[in-house]
């Protein structure tokens, strides 16, 4: 009978996601504690769940606003039929440094603003030990845990805006990909920036890369998280130049750009090392997605959102974006 007990309550746990978003928060904690930071999720990430097939993460924009893209999420896994077989999560990058002014609960992790390096695997301001790489590589241990989620067959991990450059720079950098046992695949959607593998920079007038030519007058255009240059600190510091080339080549990326994201608004980033890769966010996104295949032979692929601007919810309630986070072929 207790046994009975157990696994009913374990079923009634698993049984619906979670909706209703204020009631959907679990603390991730980081190496037994008690440092922590919060997630929103549609199901608990330590209660078995053999329903789960897939699971979504996605990275937030600037505003650090997880609890609008949970919402995000949801709708697109509402419209895609996949609410009960799919675990939708969204961290929370939360920070008080910069000009970012989030509310701290107690112990919880905050990341680095100024500079933008949470975006870039930075290192925590009250953490020296962590970087925000770090949240998303917990995350994914814990969905690869076959007693959790024995029937999990595909991660996605996508991001919009500042989440996408998180995103395109995670898929470089995480040193956890090949060790999971599951599928990873990754979801850049509309940055404003990309991380380059070299000093070549798309060509104005022309589809070629060339050296970048304006260096005197632009000085920080290959330094990272623009170029690979300068890594003194946060998760990329101990990797080689040769093994972020090798590890972005070899993954599964998807380059998520919306036809009409060509206005400088929505904090499109114009300073000169940015500029350099393109006039617009889906002329950069256009010509990095041709970069990493045609020079260093990845086979990475981009998909024009017809319609859709630097918006989120456009861009991932898409009929374009919809198979492309939510695979079919997972059962």
């Amino acid at each position: 009978m207790k046994l009975l007990s157990l696994w009913l309550l374990s079923t009634a746990a698993w049984a619906a996601p979670c909706t209703t978003v204020a009631n959907c928060t679990e603390w991730l904690t980081f190496a037994g504690g008690p440092a922590r930071s919060m997630v929103y999720r549609t199901y608990p990430l330590d209660v078995p769940n053999p329903q789960i097939a897939r699971a979504l993460i996605v990275i937030h924009g600037a505003g650090r606003d997880a609890d609008n893209y949970f919402r995000t999420a949801l709708a697109a896994a509402f419209l895609s039929g996949a609410l009960d077989d799919t675990i939708v999560i969204a961290p929370r990058l939360a920070s008080t440094t910069g000009s970012c002014r989030d509310q701290l609960a107690p112990n919880e992790v905050s990341w680095t603003c100024a500079g933008d390096s949470w975006r870039s695997g930075g290192t925590a301001t009250n953490n020296e030990k962590l970087t925000s790489f770090d949240f998303t590589d917990e995350i994914l241990r814990k969905l690869a845990r076959k007693d959790v989620f024995p029937s999990l067959k595909a991660i996605v991990v996508s991001g919009h805006s500042a989440g996408g450059q998180y995103v395109e720079r995670y898929a470089m950098a995480n040193t956890v990909h090949e060790n999971l046992g599951v599928p990873v695949t990754y979801v850049v959607s509309n940055p404003s920036s990309y991380a380059y593998l070299d000093i070549t920079r798309p060509h104005a007038g022309s589809s070629d890369f060339r050296a970048f030519t304006d260096g005197r007058n632009c000085t920080t255009y290959n330094q990272w998280p623009y170029g690979l240059e300068h890594r003194t600190g946060g998760y990329t510091a101990k990797q080689t130049d040769g093994q972020l080339k090798k590890q972005l080549a070899a993954r599964p990326v998807t380059y998520l750009l919306g036809e009409i994201d060509i206005l400088p608004l929505g904090g499109f980033d114009a300073s000169c090392p940015a500029m350099a890769q393109g006039p617009t966010r889906l002329a950069r996104g256009q010509a990095f997605s041709k970069y990493v295949n045609q020079k260093f032979g990845a086979r990475h692929s981009h998909t024009v959102v017809p319609l859709c601007g630097h918006n989120a919810r456009c861009m991932f309630t898409s009929e374009s974006a919809l198979p492309i986070l939510f695979p079919k072929d997972v059962r």
